[in-house]
This record gives structure tokens, sequence and C-alpha cells, in this order.
């Protein structure tokens, strides 16, 4: 078994056992693997191992990635902050985005979606730290953007994610992460149907899972430390 294997097989038997702790059922928290800086020869380790979802932050990078893997069956996410004059090869190329913030990123990506493909899975990043250095929405502004998304035709929303503030200890994890559920469970409450949060990382995975993520973003557990980029 190769270390990339070996890795995966560690963080999922951590989610099986934080879904056991947390009441969870069985199986409903996906692994998303965070692949940003890691070459295509690491992601067809991955692949080997079960390993399909891929989430990315650079666009040309993922670009280029996606062209390497021609032919597997890799499901794309874009995970990092994505500006207007990127929206095109964005609504093209992925199967997710997990940083909608903006309106006009929305309605560029609903616009610039092919007819032949399905609508894009998206998640409204919310900024439920409060941290200047962070993209997102507020939490007081998260069903305005919902609204404008989820009456966009090339869109599907699908629910909210966060990088909140890192913390130390469990419970100081699951606040920020907890306040994240609470933005869900009120949109729907309004109808919304949303069925996703998209939330922890390799540091707090567990808390992730105890406050009701159904993705958890997990990169440096997996790969390894990032090469310098």
């Amino acid at each position: 078994m190769n270390a990339i294997a070996a890795r995966l097989d560690a963080v999922r038997e951590r989610i099986r056992q934080a879904e056991t702790r947390f009441g969870r059922e069985p199986g409903s928290v996906a692994l998303l693997a965070i692949s940003k800086r890691h070459p295509p020869e690491a992601l067809r380790e991955a692949l080997a191992a079960g390993q399909h979802a891929f989430g990315e932050n650079y666009l040309q990078e993922a670009l280029d990635k996606r062209e390497a893997l021609a032919g597997y069956p890799v499901e794309w996410h874009f995970v990092g902050p994505l500006q207007s004059n990127k929206t095109k090869p964005a609504a093209e190329c992925f199967d997710w985005i997990h940083t909608l913030d903006r309106p006009k990123i929305a309605r560029r990506l609903s616009e610039q979606r092919p007819e032949d493909r399905p609508p894009l899975n998206c998640c409204i990043q919310v900024n439920v730290s409060g941290e200047a250095s962070k993209s997102g929405v507020t939490p007081a502004d998260v069903e305005a953007l919902a609204e404008t998304v989820a009456a966009l035709p090339g869109l599907r929303l699908r629910g909210l994610m966060t990088l909140p503030a890192p913390a130390a200890g469990l419970e100081a994890q699951r606040q920020p992460l907890r306040a994240l559920r609470e933005c869900l469970e009120a949109l729907n409450a309004r109808g919304y149907g949303l069925d996703t949060l998209s939330m922890g990382m390799s540091d707090d995975l567990e808390a992730a899972v105890a406050e009701g993520a159904t993705i958890v973003r997990i990169g440096t557990a997996v790969f390894g430390p990032r090469p310098p980029g």
C-alpha cells in the first residue's frame, strides 16, 4: 500500500469513528481530498485507492490536472476564491463550486454553464468567524444570496461552506461550525431544501462531523505536506 492509500484509510477511519461518536448515520460524511499543489500522479494514487472527489483552489492548476486526468472518473470541486474573469472555465469544467459569495459570480456561472451539463452544484461561503482576511458573506446576508442563487437555472444551491478561524480544543472548534449549521437550518425552515454542509479540515474533522458536516475537506492528512508553490 502506498503512502496516500494508507493516509486515505486513516482519514476514512477518523470519519467513521466520528460518525459513531456523535451519532451520525454511517457513511453520511463524504471525504473531499484537497489536492492543490500536488501533482496528477498523487491524484492517480488516490484514485487507485478509491477516492474520486478532489478539491482545487487554483483554477489554472485545476484545468491542467483535469487535462492530465482525462478519462479518469473524477468529481472536480472548486474550493478557492473565484474572480469574475475566471467564471467561464469554472462553469464549464467543475462539478461543484464551494466558494460562492457574490450575486455577480453566481449569475455569470449560471449563464456560462454549458446546456449539455447538469446545473452546477454550489455552496455559499459564509464567514462565520468575521475575519477580515476571509471571503464569504456574513450569516445575516446568507438568505439574500441564497434567494438569488436558487433562482438561477444553471446552478443548484446545495448548501453552505465555511473556513473558520483556527481554534484549540473540540468545543472551541465546534462553535463556529455550529453557527453554519444553524444558518442552514434557518434556510431549510424557509423551504430551501439544502443538503450540504462543507466544513472541517485535517485539524477539526471531528468537530465538523459533530456539527453536521456532510463534506469534510482534507488535504494534508491525505496527501502529506504541500510542495512549496
